[in-house]
């Protein structure tokens, strides 16, 4: 019988290790296929030209593949099938196993149903003269995927309260289907983050990492391993996304990514006697920045004519003043530990008052 703490950071070292061995093997295919986006530069969020990301980074875009994030999810879909595997050809290692029905199924088939709609709309991006999947769709798309798993945690696992740090468990009933619907967007909006070498696999990292702490303290040992499962390919996927980047995240990266969060911090919540979604926007705070400095932007453009930003979001804005984008990178890694430190703080001291 291995010890919990095993349990949670041996697929974490597995999966960093298999992030690693499977880099080059991707990475030549990737350039040897030229998966790069063709045409360089980019529309803002009111569809216009955006001439200051586009000075920034117009030659950036092109000179690396995207689909980096199927180092993520495919270093942790080998070590979840691998390990599974192997206890049930080895009874001993059954212990090992974290592929369970009660804890892991949910958040795993969110990170690769997001992964391979993320991959699709990457590939439509890297085709000659090409865009990818329409926004409305892809927004359509969480919608149903959020709607289905919300329903699943109202119907099937009978979730209708949130809790709430140091206060009763607030009742909103069938309302949970809704909650995860705008929970899902709005992590899929953050998906930006993805913009500057090393920025999303430092910050998820530490959002993923908090949870495995949350998910270990509530005894949902299966939940944890695979969050810090997910947290080893992240490392890996960082190890060589530093500047110079040897590729980029992409949809297929964030939007699995983004979305597994959210079912994370669902079944951190009520399910798990803890606060997972109160402290969600504490852990993840640099993906709020990200999504309000770009609503931000769009509503100053619209009612008042001018930008708020001189690029939205915020991390580019940065860029534009003329910090270097490896300053902005650590600064953000700075401040997403210290945001996940004071998250977790918060979920461990606080229980909802039944």
């Amino acid at each position: 019988m291995l010890p919990p703490l095993v349990r949670i950071l041996l697929p974490a070292a597995i999966a960093f290790v298999l992030g690693m061995a499977l880099t080059p093997l991707l990475t030549h295919y990737l350039y040897k296929f030229k998966a790069w986006k063709k045409r360089s530069g980019k529309l803002a969020l009111d569809g216009e030209a955006a001439h200051e990301f586009n000075r920034l980074h117009k030659e950036h875009e092109v000179r690396a593949p995207r689909m980096g994030g199927i180092v993520v999810w495919g270093s942790v879909l080998i070590t979840i099938f691998g390990i599974a595997a192997l206890a049930q050809l080895f009874p001993s290692l059954e212990n090992l196993n974290f592929l369970s029905r009660n804890q892991t199924w949910l958040p795993f088939a969110t990170l690769i149903i997001g992964a391979f709609i993320g991959f699709l709309d990457d590939l439509m991006v890297i085709r000659e003269n090409a865009e990818g999947l329409r926004l409305r769709y892809r927004i359509a798309i969480v919608v149903v995927l959020s709607s289905f798993i919300g329903w699943w945690f109202w119907e099937k696992l009978a979730i209708t309260a949130v809790n709430i740090p140091y206060g009763a468990p607030l009742e909103i009933g069938w309302l949970i289907i809704p909650l995860f619907v705008v929970v899902s967007l709005a992590l899929y909006a953050s998906g930006v983050i993805d913009g500057i070498d090393g920025l999303s696999g430092g910050v998820f990292a530490s959002i993923f990492a908090s949870y495995t702490i949350i998910a270990f303290s509530q005894n949902q040992v299966d939940l944890a391993a695979f969050t810090a499962c997910v947290m080893g390919g992240l490392l890996a996927f960082l190890w060589f996304n530093i500047p110079p980047a040897r590729f980029y995240m992409s949809d297929t990266g964030t939007m699995g990514l983004t979305l597994a969060i959210g079912t994370v911090a669902f079944m951190t919540d009520d399910l798990g006697g803890g606060v997972g979604i109160s402290v969600l926007p504490l852990i993840g705070g640099l993906l709020v920045v990200t999504v309000l400095s770009d609503v931000a932007q769009v509503v100053s453009k619209k009612f008042f004519g001018r930008k708020l930003l001189r690029i939205a979001p915020l991390h580019h804005h940065f860029e534009a003043l003329g910090w270097p984008g490896h300053k902005v990178v650590m600064r953000y890694w700075v401040l997403s530990i210290v945001l996940a430190f004071a998250g977790v703080m918060l979920a461990l001291s606080s229980s909802p008052v039944q």
